[in-house]
C-alpha cells in the first residue's frame, strides 16, 4: 500500500517553501478583519461546493450553487438529487468546520460522519457505512481492494497519517493521504467528495488555508490519481500545491494594504515590461515554479513573481 517516490519532492520545494511562508504571513497578521474573513468563507463554500460536486458530474453550475446555497432558490431543469448534493455537501462542510482545531487528531468515527452528510436523503442506505462488497471504477488504471480489507486499510490510512513515519510536511502527508483514500474506495459512492473534504482537515487544523481543486482540472486530477497508484505523486501533488496557493493568496489578499497585484498572465505581458513572453510564463505558472494561481481555465501570476523567478535563476548561476 506505501508503494510512495518521494524524488519529486527536491523540484517541488521551492513551491512548499513558499507556501509555509504565506501560512507564516497569515499568522503574523492575525487577528484577520472578521468581516473580510466570513465573506471569504461563505465564497470558497459556495466554490468548494460547486466545483467538488461538478467533478463528480453534477450539473449545477457556479452561479446555480450559489442560488441553491444562500437563497434557497430551486433551479428549474436539475434533479433532485443535484440539488440534495449541493445542500449536504454545504452541511458536511459545517460540520468539518466545527471539528478544526489544533489538537484535532483524524479519525474513522468522522470520516464516516462527513460521508454520512455527503450521501444523507440520497443512498440512505449507504450513507456514513463502508462498502460490503467490490467495485470498479470506469477510466481508472487499478481495481480497488476487496471489501473485506477496506476496515483494516482505512484503519492503517489513518494510523499513517497521525504516525507520519516517512516525516512528510503537512501538504505531502494530505496528498498522499487523499491518494490512498482514493484507492482504498472505501464507500460504494460519495469517495471523491469525502476525502475532498477529510484531507482538507489536515490542512485546515495546521493553519493553511483549504485545497479546493477546480472541475476545470478534472481531466488533470484523475491523471495524477492515476498516476499515483503506481508511486509517482508529483502531478497530484502539482496540482494539491496549486489548489492551496489559490486560497492562500485569496486570504492574503483580504489584509489591510496587501493587494498582492494578481492579473491574467495574457493582461500582465500587455502592461508590464517582462523578461520572459507569455507562453514561457504560463508554463512556469502550470509547473509550480512562480507564484501563481489558476481561475477556472486562467493562470494569475504578478510582475514581482516574475522577477523573483529571474532573480533565483541568476543566483544559481
Amino acid at each position: 500500500m506505501w508503494d510512495i517516490d518521494l524524488t519529486y519532492r527536491k523540484k517541488l520545494q521551492p513551491s512548499y517553501d513558499r507556501l509555509y511562508e504565506k501560512r507564516l504571513l497569515l499568522k503574523e497578521a492575525r487577528p484577520l478583519p472578521q468581516i473580510a474573513l466570513q465573506k471569504i468563507k461563505e465564497a470558497l463554500a459556495v466554490e468548494w461546493t460547486y466545483n467538488s460536486n461538478n467533478i463528480e458530474g453534477n450539473t449545477l453550475t457556479l452561479q446555480e450553487t450559489q442560488l441553491v446555497l444562500q437563497e434557497g432558490i430551486t433551479i428549474k431543469g436539475k434533479s433532485l438529487r443535484e440539488h440534495f448534493e449541493a445542500k449536504n455537501h454545504e452541511t458536511a462542510l459545517k460540520h468539518l468546520y466545527k471539528l478544526v482545531h489544533k489538537d484535532y487528531k483524524l479519525n474513522s468515527g468522522d470520516i464516516l460522519d462527513l460521508h454520512a452528510y455527503v450521501l444523507r436523503s440520497i443512498e440512505e442506505d449507504f450513507a456514513g457505512r463502508l462498502r460490503n462488497a467490490g467495485v470498479r471504477i470506469s477510466g481508472a488504471n487499478f481495481i480497488p481492494p476487496n471489501a473485506q480489507k477496506v476496515p483494516d486499510l482505512l484503519d492503517e490510512l489513518i494510523q499513517f497519517t497521525l504516525d507520519n513515519p516517512l516525516q512528510l510536511n503537512d501538504i505531502e502527508l494530505a496528498t498522499i493521504f487523499h491518494h490512498k483514500f482514493v484507492w482504498i474506495h472505501p464507500f460504494f459512492d460519495g469517495n471523491g467528495r469525502t476525502v475532498r473534504l477529510a484531507m482538507n482537515l489536515l490542512l485546515l487544523k495546521v493553519d493553511f488555508t483549504p485545497a479546493i481543486i477546480l472541475s476545470t482540472d478534472r481531466k488533470k486530477y484523475y491523471t495524477a490519481l492515476n498516476a499515483a497508484n503506481h508511486g509517482n505523486y508529483e502531478k497530484l501533488s502539482l496540482l494539491m500545491l496549486q489548489a492551496l496557493e489559490r486560497t492562500m493568496n485569496i486570504y492574503i489578499g483580504s489584509l489591510p494594504n496587501n493587494d498582492m497585484g494578481f492579473i491574467e498572465i495574457s493582461n500582465l505581458v500587455k502592461e508590464e515590461n517582462l523578461p520572459y513572453g507569455q507562453e514561457y510564463i504560463s508554463l512556469l505558472a502550470r509547473q509550480g515554479k512562480i507564484d501563481a494561481y489558476k481561475e477556472g481555465r486562467n493562470w494569475l501570476t504578478t510582475k514581482q513573481a516574475i522577477l523573483d523567478y529571474r532573480a533565483n535563476r541568476e543566483r544559481q548561476r
